[in-house]
C-alpha cells in the first residue's frame, strides 16, 4: 500500500484531483495536506503558473512535471483541442464554462500522467462525478447526435468505449420515460423511515435497529406526519403536482401495520394520490415483510415494491448482519406476488466480502428463477461511516472480487431476464471503479430513480436525514434543504425542520 501526498499550490480544483488519484490507488493512504510529502511513496505538486497546471510528481521509479494548459493558451494535445475549439470562442464563453474547461484539462493532463505511472486505466475515465447518464443526456439535448456524444465521452474524458455506449444508452431510455413528467410544476416526494431490523456491515445510511428504537416509532411518526400536513399545505398554496412518491429507509417494512396505514393515510389525505406516475415502497430486507404488511400497502395505489436480498448466498447474508436467510428472501418474493404487486424490484450488491465470481454467479440464477420485474445491481462502495470501514483490521483478510467480467454477467442476466438498463449512478470508494445500474422490463422502470439522480426536478424530502434537493434554472443550479439525521433531534426539533422547509421551498417556488 502505497502512502500517497498531494501538495496543493492552488486549491481550486482540490476535490477532483483527490477523487482521481485515489480512484487509480484506492489501498493507498492520501495525505492532502502537504505536511508528509518528504516521507511519502509517491507524491504529486499541483500548481497553476500562467496558462498552465503543472503537476509536479515523483517516486522511485518515476520524477517529472506535466503540464495541463488553460483553453487561452497553446494546448499541446490535438485531441483534447479539437473538443474544445468546436464549442466556439474562448472570449465568448461565461466564466462558468471556462472554469469547467480547464478542470476538464486539469484532469485530463492528470489522468494521462496516472496511466503512466500505474499501467492501467479506469472504465470510467477521467470523471470523478456521480452522474455519467446526466453528462450523456446534457450532451444530447443539446443538440448532439448519439455518436457526436459518445465521441466526446471517449475523447474528452476518456471513458472506455463499453461504459460509453452504456452511458448513451441509459440517457436515451431515461428521455423516453421522463417525457411526461412535467420539470417545471412538477415535484417527486421522499419519505425516509430510518428503522432496520439490523444494520448491515456495509450500511453507512441514517439506520436505526429497531429493537432499540421501538419505543419512539410512535412518537417518530408523530412527528413525520406533521412535516407531511406543512409541507403538504405549502407545495398546494403554489399548486405544484406530485408526480411520483418514494418510501424508503432503513427499512420502511418494520412499521406495524396498522403504523404503514398510519403513514399512508396521512399522505393520502395530505397530498393525494391522484395522478401519481409512480408510488414505490421499498420493503427491502426480507425479514421485515409479512402478509399483514403486504396487504396493508395493497390498500394504497403502490405501483412498485422492493424485496432487496443483496446476495442469494447464506454465508456471505450471515458476515454483512442481514439476519435473514436466502429462504426468507424466496417466501417474501413469493408472498408479494400473492398479494398482487406486479412490478418488483430486487436490489443486489456485487464486491461483497469474500464473493467470487461463482458466488456472484449463483445469486444471478437464484434471482432468475425468482422473476423480478427490475434489479439494481450496486458495485460495493465502502463510506466512512459503515462498520466495514470502521473496523477494516476485523475484515482485512476477507477479498472483495469486482471486475469487468463480473459486471458484464450481471448484464447478461438482466438481459436473459428481458430487462434493459434504465438508470446508473456511481458512488465513491466502489470496488473497481465500476457503477450501479438499474435494469427493468418494459414500463417497469423506476421513475423516481431516473429524477433523483438526474436532478431535473425538485425533490422533497421528509424525516429524520431528509435532504431536499431544489432544482433552479433547468438543472443549472441545485440547493438542498437538509433535516438532521438523528431520530432523537428530528422529533424534539421537528418545527424548526418545517421551518427549514417553508424557507428553503419559499425561495424555489
Amino acid at each position: 500500500m502505497y502512502k500517497i501526498s498531494i501538495v496543493f499550490l492552488d486549491r481550486e480544483f482540490e476535490h477532483d484531483v483527490f477523487e482521481l488519484i485515489r480512484a487509480f490507488y484506492p489501498e493507498s493512504e492520501i495525505d492532502a495536506s502537504g505536511e508528509t510529502a518528504e516521507e511519502c511513496d509517491l507524491c504529486f505538486r499541483i500548481e497553476k503558473q500562467g496558462h498552465s497546471w503543472l503537476i509536479h510528481y515523483r517516486n522511485e521509479e518515476h520524477r517529472g512535471v506535466a503540464s495541463a494548459e488553460f483553453v487561452q493558451g497553446q494546448s499541446s494535445d490535438a485531441l483534447l483541442s479539437c473538443c474544445m475549439e468546436k464549442d466556439g470562442s474562448s472570449a465568448a464563453k461565461d466564466a462558468h464554462a471556462l472554469r469547467k474547461e480547464n478542470k476538464d484539462r486539469l484532469k485530463y493532463a492528470l489522468y494521462k500522467l496516472l496511466v503512466k505511472l500505474t499501467g492501467r486505466t479506469l472504465p470510467w475515465g477521467n470523471l470523478t462525478g456521480i452522474r455519467p447518464a446526466k453528462l450523456a443526456m446534457a450532451m444530447i439535448e443539446s443538440g448532439m447526435k448519439n455518436t457526436e456524444a459518445a465521441k466526446e465521452m471517449r475523447e474528452r474524458y476518456l471513458v472506455s468505449p463499453e461504459k460509453t455506449a452504456l452511458a448513451i444508452t441509459i440517457a436515451n431510455r431515461e428521455r423516453e420515460i421522463l417525457k411526461d413528467i412535467d420539470y417545471e410544476n412538477g415535484y417527486s416526494l421522499y419519505v425516509g423511515i430510518p428503522f432496520c431490523p439490523s444494520i448491515c456491515l456495509y450500511c453507512s445510511f441514517s439506520s436505526y435497529p429497531l429493537k432499540q428504537w421501538k419505543d419512539r416509532v410512535e412518537l417518530y411518526l408523530d412527528a413525520l406526519c406533521r412535516e407531511i400536513r406543512a409541507v403538504a399545505r405549502l407545495m398546494k398554496e403554489k399548486g405544484r403536482k406530485l408526480d411520483t412518491i418514494y418510501i424508503g429507509g432503513g427499512t420502511p417494512t418494520t412499521l406495524e401495520p396498522e403504523q404503514l396505514i398510519r403513514l399512508f393515510d396521512a399522505l393520502g389525505e395530505c397530498f393525494g394520490y391522484e395522478g401519481l406516475a409512480e408510488f414505490t415502497v421499498e420493503a427491502g430486507r426480507p425479514d421485515s415483510i409479512t402478509r399483514e404488511k403486504l396487504e396493508a400497502v395493497r390498500k394504497y395505489p403502490v405501483t412498485r415494491i422492493s424485496v432487496n436480498p443483496q446476495t442469494m448466498n447464506q454465508v456471505t447474508l450471515d458476515i454483512i448482519g442481514r439476519k435473514h436467510t436466502v429462504g426468507e428472501t424466496r417466501r417474501a418474493f413469493a408472498l408479494a406476488r400473492e398479494c398482487g404487486f406486479d412490478n418488483i424490484n430486487m436490489d443486489l450488491i456485487v464486491g461483497l466480502p469474500g464473493e467470487d465470481r461463482s458466488m456472484v454467479e449463483h445469486t444471478l440464477s437464484e434471482v432468475k428463477t425468482l422473476g423480478p420485474d427490475s434489479i439494481t445491481v450496486h458495485s460495493l462502495a465502502v463510506k466512512r461511516a459503515a462498520r466495514l470501514n470502521i473496523f477494516r483490521d476485523k475484515y482485512q483478510e476477507m477479498t472483495f472480487e469486482n471486475n469487468q467480467e463480473i459486471m458484464d454477467m450481471t448484464m447478461k442476466t438482466a438481459y436473459e431476464m428481458g430487462m434493459g438498463p434504465y438508470y446508473l449512478y456511481r458512488q465513491k470508494n466502489m470496488k473497481g471503479n465500476f457503477e450501479n445500474v438499474g435494469y427493468a422490463k418494459v414500463d417497469k422502470a423506476g421513475i423516481y430513480n431516473i429524477l433523483i439522480m438526474e436532478e431535473k426536478q425538485p425533490i422533497i424530502a421528509l424525516g429524520a436525514g431528509g435532504s431536499s434537493k431544489l432544482v433552479f434554472d433547468h438543472g443549472k443550479r441545485i440547493e438542498r434543504v437538509e433535516n438532521v439525521k438523528d431520530v432523537s433531534n428530528y422529533i424534539s426539533r421537528i418545527d424548526e425542520m418545517i421551518e427549514r422547509k417553508r424557507a428553503g421551498i419559499g425561495t424555489w417556488l
